[in-house]
Formats: structure tokens, sequence, C-alpha cells
């Protein structure tokens, strides 16, 4: 949960319309949201509208969308691409327009149903190839897994526990004029999977179009870094934010705060442009919000940044830059 302190200390309550206060509650439920989106872009119909500083608990699918249902299932019998990663909303945020951010504080990522499903797909993964990284070999198997999530943590099986450590692999917003696949990332969020958007952080995203349109789904209860076979351990969730507005603030993509660290995320093809660009932006964050000079952000991020591998197995690979708070003064 993020503590009442965080958000005094954030820069959504130094910066947001609303103050970093909770306003009213809303629940956006798989009966409410009818079909599932599977595109960003501003071409669908918010399924809800708020104000800044509402919260919001959001009934989200699995990235299956819950037709795998048994490990006897085949993947590719079931599944229907590019139908995948169905999204919740999109959720229009009143006063919303280009040139602001939404800021999105994670207060929950909680299991629905007491169970997960990860599994090997043909052609996707970090180890294999794939339709882009064409090769002769055959694919391997199709393998699924489901396991009990409890309180206790992800069950693997009888000998391996692994702790429960949900976060959302996909979030953003609508983008100016694309219609992008929720399967990709990029400067409008999307599918980042990455492990620190999770409950007690703030994700921050500028806006591209009236109202902001956020989208969200694709819940993980266990994920490694970079997702490496292409699926985590995918869960349904019940996702509550809190979703605030902040005006005249805008970036190149995706930022995120936490009560330790600031990160800001970068996607792209090759994996070491998406580092470059999540570390470009981190040094412009430093700039212009903790007093640094640009060289002198730089040569620090050499000897105390941090980097995070979201995933490398999408259109687009995610890396995160980051670095602790008590080196900002």
């Amino acid at each position: 949960m993020i503590t009442d302190e965080f958000l005094k200390s954030s820069i959504m309550a130094r910066r947001a319309v609303a103050s970093g206060s909770a306003g009213r509650q809303h629940r956006l439920t798989i009966a409410d949201q009818g079909d599932y989106e599977y595109v960003y872009g501003p071409y669908s119909n918010a399924r809800l509208e708020i104000d800044p500083g509402d919260v919001v608990v959001v009934e989200t699918e699995d990235a299956f969308g819950g037709v795998i249902t048994s490990e006897d299932d085949r993947p590719t019998e079931k599944l229907t691409f590019p139908f995948l990663n169905p999204q919740c909303g999109p959720i229009a945020v009143r006063g919303a327009e280009k040139g602001d951010c939404l800021a999105i504080a994670v207060h929950a990522v909680d299991n629905r149903g007491g169970f997960g499903t990860t599994c090997l797909l043909p052609e996707f993964g970090a180890l294999v190839g794939t339709s882009v990284t064409a090769m002769l070999n055959q694919p391997l198997p199709e393998i699924v897994r489901r396991v009990r999530v409890d309180a206790e943590g992800t069950h693997w099986n009888d000998r391996l526990v692994f702790p429960y450590e949900p976060f959302i692999g996909t979030i953003g917003v609508a983008p100016q004029l694309e219609a992008i696949s929720s399967l990709q990332p990029d400067y409008h969020g999307g599918n980042m999977d990455l492990p620190d958007v999770r409950p007690g952080a703030i994700i921050y995203i500028p806006v591209h179009t009236p109202g902001g349109m956020l989208f969200v789904g694709d819940c993980h209860a266990t994920q490694g870094d970079g997702e490496i076979t292409g699926v985590a351990i995918e869960q349904p969730a019940n996702v509550t934010l809190q979703v605030d507005l902040i005006k005249g603030w805008s970036f190149a993509g995706p930022r995120l705060e936490t009560e330790d660290f600031i990160m800001a995320v970068g996607s792209a093809r090759p994996l070491d442009d998406a580092a470059r660009i999540a570390l470009r932006e981190l040094i412009r964050w430093m700039a212009a919000d903790y007093r640094f000079d640009e060289l002198d952000a730089y040569m620090v991020l050499g000897q105390v940044g941090r980097m995070r591998l979201g995933n490398m197995v999408d259109p687009k690979y995610t890396m995160g830059a980051s670095i602790l708070k008590r080196y900002l003064g």
C-alpha cells in the first residue's frame, strides 16, 4: 500500500490537481466492461469517466482472456492471435488534455480466484526462434502450468513456493493518432511487463488525447526479470488505482516513483536502445526536478544508477532506469 507520508512527498502531491487525496470510489466490473480492448488508441469509447483523485477498482482478466483452464489445454487451440492481453477501460479523466500527465497510484493488485497460469508458446520467448528471429529449429512443445496462488505465495510445486509479488503487466493511455496492439509497449505505456508497477508505486504517463483514456490489464502474480518465456504467472485480479491529474507536466514516456527510488522507462528494439531511452529520460528528470546538471547526472548514474529489465520478448523490449532517492538530495 501507498503510505500517506509517501503521497505527501511525491510528485503527485506536489503538482496534482487533487493534491493526492482520495476522491470518489468507482468499480469497473467485467460486466461493466463488456468487450475487452486489444488496441491502445483514441478510437474507443470510455467505459467510465472519473474526476482527478478518484479511486477505481478494476476487475481484470488474465492475459489469456481466461480461456486456458486446464494443464491439458493446448494454447494454440485456445488462443486467437492477436486477441491476447485483454485490456479494461478506457477510463476517461475529466480535465485531462495533451500536455498533462496522469498520476496513477497502485494501491492493490489482488488475485481473484486463487490460481495463476503460465505456459510455453510456439515461437514466443527469449531463447527460441520467433517470427522476427527466424530459425529452422522446431518450436518448443506447448506446456501449461496452473499454480495455486494464496497469501503464502505462488505454489510452483510441493518444493518451490515463490513470493507473491503482484504487479500490473500492461497499463497505459491512448496515443494521439496510432492504434497500438495491447501486446506492445511504447511511449504510451502498454505491455511493459515491469515488476515495479506494483502496489506502493505511482506511475506517471503523459496524456495525448482528451480524457487521457487509461487502459489496464495483464496482471501477474510472479515474474522474473525479462519475462524470458514470454509468459509470467498470469492472473485475474482486482486492481485498485487512484488516478490523479498533473496539469502542464509532460515528458517522453512513462515514469515511476516509489518511496525509495524514481525510474524512467524506455521501450524499443534492440534492447540497448530501450536502455538508452530510459537513461536519457532519467537524466532529464534529475535535471528538471532535482537540480542536477545533466552531465553530472550522467556521471552519477554511472556510479549508482540501476537498470531493470521488464521484458525481452514483446514486439518492443522494456527497460527501467532508476536511482535511489537518497542520492537525489
